[in-house]
């Protein structure tokens, strides 16, 4: 897995994939976007509702930031443009959800954002998402095609939630 042996390039390793989740030989986006889940969900049951958003808040932004330092080392130690085994992307991706969607359980919300989230992410049915991932580069290339999927993820659970909001129970 080319493990890093400088101290600060195996702690670049170990945040840049998501505590090693992005290191799967399948599906790595997937499984490091499940950190976010994991987040989200310690946020839900561990605090108050007075500090939830701002915890959310600060976790994507310390997430979003990390992408923004760590994307140039990620791209030269995979030596690829957005390598599959940087999943900062994924991680930010997901927490964006319960902060744009804030109705329902958090295991519905948990379950239909992450789904929804890994098909508008893999796929990239909808604009901007595929021009953004083909045509912008570096941190923010990497980065917004996931926020982009995130956000119409999140869209479209508040419509099934307009129309059933049974299923967020």
């Amino acid at each position: 897995m080319n493990i890093p042996e400088k101290p600060k390039h195996k702690i670049a390793f170990f945040v840049g994939s998501a505590c090693g989740l992005g290191l799967s030989p399948v599906l790595p986006g997937t499984c490091g976007a499940l950190l976010g889940v994991v987040l989200h969900a310690a946020v839900v049951l561990a605090l108050p509702a007075s500090l939830k958003m701002p915890m959310l808040l600060t976790m994507f932004a310390a997430v979003c930031a990390a992408n923004h330092l760590l994307t140039p080392w990620a791209e030269a130690h995979w030596g690829v443009k957005d390598p599959p085994h940087f999943v900062l992307d994924e991680v930010a991706g997901y927490l964006l959800i319960p902060i744009l969607f804030r109705e329902g359980n958090l295991w519905p919300v948990a379950v239909w954002g992450f789904v929804l989230f890994r098909i508008l992410d893999i796929f990239k049915l909808l604009p901007p998402a595929r021009l953004i991932d083909e045509q912008l580069g570096g941190p923010w290339g990497v980065l917004l095609d996931d926020l982009v999927s995130a956000g119409y993820a999140a869209w479209i659970m508040a419509i099934v939630y307009w129309m059933s909001p049974e299923l967020f129970v």
